[in-house]
C-alpha cells in the first residue's frame, strides 16, 4: 500500500477523488456559505420591508397631519360660522323689535289722527244741539254728518246699504226676520241698519229683513183676478 493509500480518507486517491474527512468539511463549508447566504437574504428583505414601513409610517404621518390641519381649520369655519349666525339671528331679533315697536307708534299715531278728526266732529255736533232754532239745529246736525262721513272715507270705510229686492250675501248681510212684502221671496224687503266694509273688509254686517213673499203672491194673484174680470 503506497502513503497516499494509507493516509485513507484524509487524502486525495490517485483518481482524484477526496477522502471523507475533506467531504466533510467542504460540506459544512458550503452550509455555512448557505446559512450565511440566507442570513444576508433576510436581512435585506427584513431591511427592505422596514424601509417600505417607515416610508408607509411617513406617509401615514404626513395624511394624518394634513387631516388635523383640514380638521383645525374647518373648525375655525364652523365657530366662525356659528358666531356669524348668532349675531344675524340677534340681529333680526332686533329688527323684527324695532318692526314691532314702529307699527306700534304707527298705530297709535294713527289712531291720535283719527281722534282728533273725531273731536272736530264731536265740536260741531255740540254746537249745533247749542242751537234754539230748530231749522239751525237740522242744518247743524246734517252738516256734521257729512263730516262724520267724510272722515269715514278718509278712512277706506263704505257703507253696506241694500236696497229692497237685492239678493241676500251671508258675508255682507245678517237676516234680522222674514216679513210680508212685495218684493220676491226671499229677497231683501227692508234694511234696519246700515253695515261698513274697511278697505274690502266687512267690519259690521247689515241688518235686514227677507220677504217671505207671501204680499208679491197676493198681488199676482189680484192682479189675474182683474185681468180675467176685464
Amino acid at each position: 500500500m503506497t502513503e497516499t493509500e494509507q493516509d485513507g480518507d484524509s487524502a486525495v486517491t490517485a483518481d482524484g477523488s477526496e477522502g471523507k474527512e475533506a467531504t466533510d468539511e467542504q460540506i459544512a463549508a458550503l452550509r455555512e456559505e448557505q446559512l450565511e447566504t440566507v442570513r444576508e437574504t433576510d436581512a435585506e428583505e427584513l431591511a427592505d420591508e422596514l424601509a417600505a414601513q417607515r416610508l408607509e409610517i411617513e406617509q401615514l404621518e404626513a395624511a394624518l397631519a394634513d387631516l388635523e390641519a383640514t380638521v383645525e381649520q374647518k373648525d375655525e369655519e364652523i365657530e366662525d360660522l356659528t358666531s356669524r349666525l348668532k349675531r344675524k339671528q340677534a340681529d333680526f331679533q332686533n329688527y323684527k323689535k324695532r318692526m314691532k315697536e314702529k307699527r306700534e307708534d304707527e298705530k297709535q299715531r294713527a289712531t291720535e289722527d283719527l281722534v282728533e278728526r273725531l273731536l272736530d266732529v264731536r265740536d260741531n255736533l255740540q254746537r249745533a244741539l247749542d242751537q234754539d232754532d230748530v231749522a239751525d239745529l237740522r242744518d247743524g246736525v246734517e252738516s256734521t254728518l257729512r263730516q262724520f262721513e267724510t272722515e269715514l272715507d278718509r278712512e277706506n270705510v263704505e257703507p253696506i246699504e241694500p236696497e229692497p229686492g237685492d239678493e241676500v250675501d251671508p258675508e255682507r248681510h245678517e237676516v234680522l226676520v222674514r216679513m210680508d212684502s212685495s218684493q220676491p221671496e226671499g229677497t231683501i224687503a227692508e234694511v234696519h241698519r246700515a253695515g261698513y266694509e274697511m278697505a274690502g273688509k266687512v267690519i259690521r254686517t247689515a241688518q235686514v229683513a227677507v220677504s217671505d213673499g207671501a204680499s208679491a203672491v197676493a198681488d199676482a194673484m189680484t192682479d189675474e183676478t182683474e185681468s180675467n174680470g176685464n
